[in-house]
């Protein structure tokens, strides 16, 4: 029977119930997780649950983690495959790479945030392989109608991307990023994206892709910080057959496939110096050795890369190659975090609700004006990725067409309960008349109480020290009529 949940299924196969808890706690908010102890209990599940991501321990009694997801990758080839282990079982695991079809490979101790991203990644690819099937199935189908489908779909992708779809108010200091962004999307430069995890790197990245000559090419996706050396070096560019133990067959690299288009490298700032000598020779030369051969291989491959790092500092600490830095930052493109452009917040949260009212088929118009002011208010520290989170989970409880207090998370209310109005706020609050500056301080603590306690009136007369007429008269006084009554 399908999961009836919107959200994707990932499946954490392993043997100890504390490991399958810790990786279920932390993937829980974002997507639907089962579990399982063994490889017979995780083919039961893949037999009636619609999995879109395995995550599986390497070392488990019987079966070992590659042999299951070897046998996975035969019944079950739509299923996105990562494997966890220790550094000990590294050589095991690449014998058996190609075999399994593994995505990606964790070490322990994994991080948490590191997890998080792998998993996004793979239910990405997921749906990206999904696409490319009907994208392949329609080009080997040679009939004028379903070219024009094909190319309708490639118009579609470019409209999706075009800048001036990128969520943003008219005050924005993203508008200096992207208007350099589109006067350079056209030239072959290569870019480095840097900011904070979540501001939205790949976004740009993607809107640079497809507003350049190279739209009609691939774009592909590398996270260089979820990888060891010699599986990234195989993912970026291919090896022969033969190269290490267990490559079976040829393999062609990301380089390789983004041919003619654009690769985006994630998380550069984490590669190794080995790497990042491979990295440069590819910029330098244009060429790509697969592991395991003798001859080198041109490709014409535009690169965008991104960090959350200071690549400057780490070229200063000798952590980064200075010469790679700068064939990296032709251009350097810098997304500020949500903290230092709240006017953003409103409209990338309704670009966010109507991509979610699509996706989970519930109606919902708006926000409360009250639930605005908390977004707005809130620091965000996860960005534009916390935002949606918190955007699909108020609509997924949401019972009218408007989204109001009640729907705001715990850990949105605590944080802005943790950052109080204070006296030296009230030079904020613009200029006017000694009555009008603190109506506006009055507002805000009423506004806030009410955030705190989720619209629940007599709760916030409570903490005030106001009778309930008395706080339905400041409020109907403020304009702040149409909260939610207990």
């Amino acid at each position: 029977m399908a999961h009836a949940s919107d959200l994707p299924l990932v499946l954490v196969v392993d043997d100890e119930v504390r490991s399958q808890e810790a990786i279920a706690r932390i993937l829980m908010e974002e997507f639907e997780v089962l579990t399982a102890s063994d490889a017979a209990a995780a083919e039961a599940l893949l037999e009636r649950e619609m999995v879109q991501v395995i995550l599986c321990d390497q070392r488990m009694p019987g079966t070992s983690g590659v042999e299951l997801l070897t046998r996975v990758r035969e019944r079950w080839p739509d299923v996105v495959r990562i494997i966890i282990s220790g550094y000990t079982d590294t050589e095991d695991i690449i014998a058996g790479i190609n075999d399994a079809g593994i995505y990606q490979y964790l070490t322990k101790p994994w991080q948490p945030e590191s997890l998080l991203l792998t998993v996004r990644a793979a239910v990405d690819l997921q749906r990206l392989q999904q696409e490319n099937a009907r994208l392949d199935l329609e080009l080997r189908t040679t009939g004028p109608v379903l070219k024009q489908r094909v190319a309708a779909k490639r118009s579609t992708l470019r409209q999706r991307y075009d800048f001036n779809r990128l969520a943003m108010d008219a005050a924005s200091p993203l508008h200096g990023v992207v208007a350099t962004a589109r006067q350079v999307a056209g030239y072959d430069i290569p870019l480095l994206v840097t900011g904070e995890s979540g501001t939205g790197k790949e976004l740009l990245a993607r809107a640079i892709h497809y507003n350049s000559g190279r739209s009609d090419k691939t774009f592909v996706i590398e996270n260089c910080g979820a990888l060891a050396d010699q599986i990234l070096e195989s993912e970026l560019f291919g090896h022969k057959r033969g190269a290490f133990t267990g490559a079976y067959e040829d393999r062609v690299g990301l380089f390789e496939q983004a041919d003619g288009g654009t690769i985006f490298l994630d998380e550069i700032g984490e590669t190794s110096p080995a790497m990042q000598v491979k990295l440069l020779r590819v910029l330098q030369e244009g060429e790509i050795r697969p592991l395991g051969s003798s001859r080198s291989r041109r490709v014409d491959v535009r690169v965008i890369s991104a960090t959350n790092r200071d690549l400057e500092a780490e070229v200063e600490r000798g952590n980064f190659r200075a010469d790679l830095y700068y064939r990296l930052a032709g251009f350097t493109l810098h997304l500020a975090p949500l903290r230092e452009r709240t006017m953003d917040i409103p409209p990338i949260a309704r670009a966010m609700l109507a991509r979610a009212v699509e996706e989970l088929g519930k109606p919902a118009r708006d926000f409360s004006p009250e639930v605005l002011d908390a977004l707005c208010r809130y620091r965000w520290p996860g960005n534009a990725r916390e935002v949606q989170n918190e955007i699909y989970r108020m609509l997924t409880l949401a019972q009218g067409q408007e989204l109001g207090a009640a729907l705001l998370s715990p850990r949105v209310v605590e944080g802005i309960a943790s950052n109080p109005v204070t006296p030296t706020a009230v030079a904020d609050l613009g200029d006017g008349s000694l009555r009008a500056r603190l109506d506006a301080v009055e507002e805000r603590i009423l506004t806030e109480a009410l955030q705190r306690h989720r619209g629940n009136k007599t709760a916030v007369a409570r903490e005030l020290g106001l009778s309930r007429v008395g706080l339905r008269g400041k409020l109907d006084r403020l304009g702040l009529t149409g909260r939610r009554d207990h």
